[in-house]
């Protein structure tokens, strides 16, 4: 049996993200957000939703541009306080005590701290309500090498200890279960 709720957005878990935004150091902002997700593949393009109350909204809209930086459990208060404080009255960088580093695509800063920071380039701005989706091409990507295995080049984002959000909480991602496609490939004899 089932019980039948009103609509709402329960899909969940979702990746929380740090997304950096500004054009210069003194407008260097963080904002974190868990409405973001892959929509294509070639080319490669992203989307984040942001109400346009907020502080990142209006820099995000003027550049173009903003960075995807995902977060580890390292990250999680920074990540929770990016996210109930406003650039309007704090530093985030240098309050959480994190590095902005030069994108190689766009102005907006990346997260040194991150393991793995998606340089985006806005292509739309959808209007859907509460917020906007930037609908974005991924125009680079920066790699902590900490996490690159050295022999097969392979980015390993679970020794990062990625964390992710579900319905006003986080949680640490747990273990490996399996290997796209595992379900159907053959067994060897």
């Amino acid at each position: 049996m089932k019980t039948t709720w009103k609509p709402g957005t329960l899909i969940y878990p979702l990746p929380a993200v740090l997304v950096s935004a500004g054009d210069s150091p003194e407008n260097y902002n963080l904002l974190t957000i868990a409405w973001t997700g892959t929509v294509c593949t070639n080319p490669p393009m992203c989307y984040i939703s942001v109400r346009p109350e907020r502080h990142s909204y209006e820099l995000i809209k003027r550049t173009g541009e903003f960075v995807i930086n995902l977060t580890t459990e390292f990250l999680a208060r920074a990540t929770d306080w990016c996210g109930v404080k406003s650039g309007r009255d704090h530093n985030k960088f240098r309050e959480m005590g994190l590095t902005p580093l030069p994108g190689v695509e766009v102005k907006a800063p990346v997260v040194a701290e991150s393991p793995l920071s998606i340089e985006c380039r806005v292509k739309e701005i959808i209007p859907l309500g509460s917020h906007d989706m930037f609908l974005a091409e991924v125009v680079a990507i920066q790699a902590d090498d900490r996490y690159i295995d050295p022999e097969s080049g392979k980015f390993s984002l679970d020794l990062a200890r990625p964390i992710v959000y579900s319905h006003g909480e986080y949680f640490k991602l747990g273990e490996l279960i399996g290997h796209f496609g595992w379900s159907v490939r053959k067994k060897k004899r």
